[in-house]
């Protein structure tokens, strides 16, 4: 009797995993489908497959001929083949896949890991976690609301270096911290001017466009080129400067601030890109005497102290250097002594699947809040450079204060059936 009461008791704990990991076995391989494989989707296919916990099970994405190029590399790569699907709500649909990782185009972001949420899925979603405030607001509720695991692709918040880094902040090791730096200094060439023409027949341009308004099918937006366009995505503060928006936040230990105000323009090029080519933006914190600034460039230019892209902190008795995604520098003092300096990385796709199997949102080093906030810094910088004005934000009801015009602007029109829902 002893041991069928056992076996019951063992077998019942089984049942009650299964439920809410939505997996047999605590031993099986998580499956991972990937959408989105032109671009960051490639890093998530490896980051993934080099887990011994998980392995990725279907590629996804709306232009044909890029999915059957993933899938040939992967099965001469990995030695195995790997399905592909055009329509992510299909992915979303099977029960035999538990993760969905999201590496499309920005505008895509926030929706895919709503439906995701809806249908039973922990998500791995790549910055900027959504494509203007609302969404990402509606991302963490949706989250929250399905007790599911969303993981904003912020690789710096992994690295044990930076993990370091902000522990000494915190403790004092450049004094009192009212400052930091978020650099973005890329080369990025002229796009040129593209025509219109007519869709090619291996892209589902109905599903790539999603929910944005449908426009005339063009190179200039198809594919890596959609960044710089407002519909789809968000400039460069918003493409590699979320990394960095998040690493000021989290350094300085705030959230979302009370005066915004940006400037910048397109000076090089006559191309049909429409973010700015040069962008400066600020953030001020008047409660915590604390601020932000933030700054594109793109094309010849200096680096700062060895910075290029990455951060600096200011404080009251000396800076801080937050060199790429994994390292840092102290320097104090008038004679800019070194201070405690380290680089070491992390793996956040390992770090993501350890709180998938524990289902404990405090294993997460990047949670989902992270996406809306880091996010929602670079919007608030993009809007107020678009209205060319300061702004005024409640932070707490995320709102700008008394400007329609601006508020406005958190959202956008979406085009049915690819709507964020109001109520999640």
């Amino acid at each position: 009797m002893r041991n069928r009461r056992t076996f019951i008791i063992a077998a019942g704990s089984s049942i009650i995993a299964q439920a809410m990991t939505g997996k047999a076995s605590a031993n099986d391989r998580i499956r991972v489908a990937v959408l989105g494989v032109n671009g960051r989707g490639k890093d998530h296919i490896a980051g993934f497959q080099g887990l011994p916990e998980a392995e990725v099970a279907v590629l996804c994405d709306p232009d044909r001929n890029v999915a059957a190029e993933r899938a040939a590399e992967f099965e001469k790569k990995y030695g195995k083949k790997v399905e592909t699907e055009v329509d992510l709500r299909k992915v979303f649909e099977r029960k035999d896949i538990d993760v969905i990782s999201i590496a499309t185009p920005n505008h895509w972001h926030a929706l895919a890991t709503i439906w995701a949420c809806q249908a039973g899925k922990d998500v791995y979603v790549e910055k900027p976690g959504a494509h203007n405030i609302y969404e990402g607001r509606k991302m963490v509720e949706a989250a929250h609301k399905y007790k599911r695991i969303v993981q904003h692709g912020v690789q710096l918040r992994s690295s044990e270096a930076l993990q370091e880094a902000v522990g000494l902040l915190r403790k004092g090791v450049i004094g009192k911290v009212y400052m930091a730096r978020g650099l973005v200094y890329r080369w990025r060439p002229s796009i040129g001017k593209k025509p219109s023409e007519p869709v090619p027949a291996h892209l589902d341009y109905d599903l790539w466009t999603g929910p944005a308004q449908m426009k005339p099918y063009s190179q200039r937006l198809v594919h890596y080129n959609w960044h710089w366009t407002w519909d789809y995505g968000n400039g460069d503060v918003g493409n590699q400067g979320i990394h960095e928006t998040d690493m000021c936040m989290w350094g300085l230990d705030v959230g979302l601030p009370e005066r915004v105000t940006a400037m910048g323009d397109k000076f090089l090029f006559d191309d049909d890109k429409e973010t700015p080519e040069l962008m400066t933006s600020l953030y001020h914190y008047p409660k915590q005497k604390k601020m932000i600034q933030f700054e594109v460039r793109h094309w010849c230019t200096n680096n700062e102290e060895g910075v290029g892209v990455g951060n600096i902190f200011y404080g009251s008795d000396g800076y801080m250097l937050v060199k790429g995604y994994d390292s840092y520098e102290v320097y104090l003092g008038q004679k800019r002594e070194k201070g405690p300096a380290r680089k070491m990385g992390g793996n956040h796709y390992a770090n993501f699947i350890k709180a998938v199997k524990s289902r404990n949102t405090s294993d997460q080093n990047g949670p989902v809040e992270t996406a809306h906030l880091s996010s929602a810094l670079a919007h608030l910088g993009n809007i107020a450079y678009r209205l060319g004005r300061q702004l005024q934000f409640d932070p707490v009801k995320e709102k700008f204060v008394g400007d329609e015009q601006a508020n406005k602007m958190i959202t956008r029109k979406y085009r049915p059936p690819f709507t964020v829902p109001e109520k999640i």
